[in-house]
C-alpha cells in the first residue's frame, strides 16, 4: 500500500488524512471529524460512545472502518480509526451538527483536488513539496525524493509495457529489487525502521534513496534491453537490478566502514537534526 500522510484544514481545524494510491481514495481520522462537528472537549470519548451505539444498532459502516497509524498530538505515530469519504458521509448522518453540510462539501473537495492532480501533475508536486517542507525535510533530501518518484514511474511504466499487473506482481518485483540491494524485503525493511503504514521511501536517508534509485533505474534499463515476456523473466531482471545496487552498497560500506541500511526513520532523523542545530546554536 503506497500512502501519503497529510494534514488538511477545515475552518482552521486540523484533520489528519492519508491518500492510498492503491485504493485510489482518502482515509480520514474519524476522531478529527467528530472534533470538528461537535466541538467536543473530548472527541475521542464522544467517538467511543458513538461507535458502541452504532455497533449495537448493527451499523455496517462502523464495522468496516479500520485503523491506520497517524501522527498524534504528542508527535508519535498512533493507531487511529479512519474511514474513507463514503463511510464518513454515512457516519456524519449520526452526528447532529450545523457543520454537517459544509463538512460534506469539504470532503467532496478532497477527492476533487486529487483528480485535479491527476489532470495536472504539477499541482500534486507543489502539494508534495509543501508537505515535505512542513515536515522539516532538507532541500537535498526533497530533491532526491522527487527524483526517486521519477525513477519509480519509469520502472512501473516499463513493467506495464511488459505485461506486469499492478498490485501483487508489482509488489513482488519491488521486494526482489529491495532485497537485492538492501538484504531485506520491503516489509522487513519497514519493520527494521519501526514503521507500519508509513511510506518506506519517506523514511530513507539520502544514501538509501540513492541506492534504491540505482536499483530501480538499473532494472528499467536491463528490462528495456532484454524485453522480458513472462513474469518469471521479469523476476530475473529485477534480481539483477537489485544485485548491482547491492554490490555498490557493499563497496561504499567497505570504503567508509559504515552501514548504509539504517534503522533511522524520518521522525528520528529530524529529531537528531534539531538536537544538532540546538547544540550548534549553544556554541
Amino acid at each position: 500500500m503506497t500512502q501519503k500522510q497529510a494534514i488538511q484544514l477545515f475552518e482552521q481545524r486540523k484533520v489528519r488524512t492519508v491518500w492510498d494510491d492503491d485504493a485510489g481514495k482518502w482515509y480520514v481520522a474519524i476522531v478529527d471529524v467528530v472534533a470538528v462537528l461537535t466541538d467536543s472537549i473530548d472527541a475521542a470519548a464522544y467517538w467511543r460512545k458513538l461507535k458502541q451505539r452504532l455497533k449495537a444498532e448493527g451499523n455496517e459502516t462502523v464495522t468496516s472502518c479500520h485503523g491506520l497509524k497517524m501522527p498524534a498530538a504528542d508527535g508519535k505515530m498512533r493507531m487511529t480509526d479512519v474511514a474513507d469519504t463514503e463511510q464518513l458521509f454515512r457516519l456524519i448522518q449520526s452526528i447532529p451538527s450545523p457543520k454537517a453540510e459544509p463538512f460534506k462539501l469539504w470532503l467532496a473537495s478532497l477527492g476533487r483536488e486529487r483528480l485535479e492532480e491527476l489532470d495536472d501533475p504539477e499541482l500534486g508536486i507543489d502539494r508534495m513539496l509543501e508537505y515535505y517542507h512542513r515536515k522539516g525535510y532538507s532541500e537535498n533530501w526533497i530533491n532526491q525524493r522527487l527524483k526517486s518518484i521519477e525513477v519509480r514511474k519509469e520502472l512501473t511504466d516499463e513493467w506495464e509495457r511488459r505485461g506486469i499487473k499492478r498490485g501483487q506482481e508489482f509488489a513482488t518485483l519491488t521486494d526482489i529489487i529491495t532485497q537485492g540491494w538492501s538484504g531485506m524485503t520491503t516489509r522487513q525493511y519497514k519493520r527494521y525502521k519501526g514503521l507500519r503504514t508509513e511510506s518506506l521511501r519517506d523514511n530513507m536517508t539520502n544514501l538509501e534513496l540513492v541506492l534504491n534509485m540505482l536499483a530501480e533505474a538499473t532494472t528499467t534499463e536491463i528490462s528495456k534491453e532484454r524485453r522480458p515476456r513472462t513474469f518469471a523473466a521479469n523476476r530475473i531482471v529485477a534480481a539483477q537490478g537489485g544485485r548491482i545496487a547491492g554490490n555498490t552498497r557493499r563497496e561504499i560500506e567497505a570504503q567508509t566502514g559504515k552501514k548504509i541500511v539504517s534503522r533511522l526513520n524520518a521522525e528520528q532523523a529530524l529529531a537528531a537534526k534539531e538536537i544538532e542545530q540546538n547544540e550548534e546554536e549553544k556554541e
